[in-house]
C-alpha cells in the first residue's frame, strides 16, 4: 500500500456514500449537499492527494489515487459503498470500481473525462503553487492515458450513471459512459459544474439511481 492517510469528514448514518471531489478543488464542494445525503446515508468526504488537507506526496498516478480511497474505506471499516465523483474524482471513483470492484456498490460519474488521449493546451502553472506538481502530472495522464484503462471500463459491472454537462462542458463525459457496459446517461446542458450550477437537477437525477432499491446501496 502506498501509505497516504486522505483527510476526511463524514455526517450521516446508513449505507456509506464516498463523495469524491474535482481536481484543484476539496471535500468542501459537497457542503451543501451533506444535509440532504446524510438523511440516508453515510456520507464521507475525503481530500484526494494533493488536495484540501491531505498529502502532497508528489505522485499523482489516478490508479493510487484510487488505492488511497480504498484504503480509506479499510481504516472506516466500510465494505462496500456507493460513490459519487465529480471530474477528477469520476476518474478516480472508476478507477476504484476497476481495481476493487467488490467495494463500489453504485457509481455516479459526474462529467468525467474518458480514459482516452485528448489534445488540448497544458495548463499554466505557478512553479509555488503546492498543487502544481499534481496539475501536471494528471494532466499527463488525461493527454496520454494507458490505453488499459479503457479495455478496463469495459469489464465494470458496477451499476453506473454517468451525468453529463452537454455541450456546454468541454468534458467528453458521453464517451465515458459508452465505454461502461450498460451504465446509464443522463444530460443536464449547464456545462462542467453540474453539482454547482443545477444543484435540483443534480440531486433529482442522483437521488433516483440511489433510491432503488436502497437496499442495493
Amino acid at each position: 500500500m502506498n501509505g497516504i492517510k486522505l483527510a476526511y469528514r463524514t455526517a450521516g448514518e446508513g449505507p456509506p456514500l464516498v463523495l469524491l471531489h474535482g481536481r484543484t478543488d476539496s471535500g468542501l464542494t459537497w457542503a451543501p449537499f451533506v444535509v440532504h445525503f446524510a438523511r440516508r446515508f453515510q456520507v464521507i468526504r475525503p481530500d484526494l492527494r494533493g488536495h484540501g488537507k491531505s498529502p502532497y506526496p508528489g505522485s499523482y498516478a489516478l490508479p493510487d489515487m484510487a488505492e488511497d480511497v480504498a484504503r480509506l474505506l479499510d481504516d472506516l471499516g466500510v465494505e462496500r459503498a456507493a460513490v459519487i465523483g465529480h471530474s477528477l474524482g469520476g476518474m478516480v471513483a472508476y478507477h476504484l470500481a476497476m481495481l476493487h470492484p467488490s467495494r463500489v456498490s453504485r457509481m455516479v460519474l459526474e462529467d468525467p473525462p474518458p480514459p482516452l488521449p485528448i489534445i488540448r493546451a497544458a495548463p499554466e502553472v505557478d512553479p509555488g503553487d503546492p498543487q502544481a506538481e499534481m496539475l501536471l502530472d494528471t494532466e499527463r495522464q488525461f493527454a496520454a492515458p494507458d490505453p488499459a484503462w479503457a479495455e478496463g471500463l469495459g469489464r465494470v459491472t458496477v451499476p453506473t450513471m454517468v451525468l453529463y454537462g452537454g455541450p456546454s462542458t468541454h468534458v467528453p463525459a458521453d464517451r465515458t459512459a459508452a465505454l461502461i457496459p450498460g451504465a446509464k446517461l443522463v444530460t443536464i446542458d449547464v456545462g462542467h459544474l453540474i453539482h454547482a450550477d443545477a444543484p435540483q437537477e443534480f440531486l433529482a437525477a442522483v437521488d433516483d439511481f440511489l433510491q432503488d432499491p436502497l437496499e442495493d446501496v
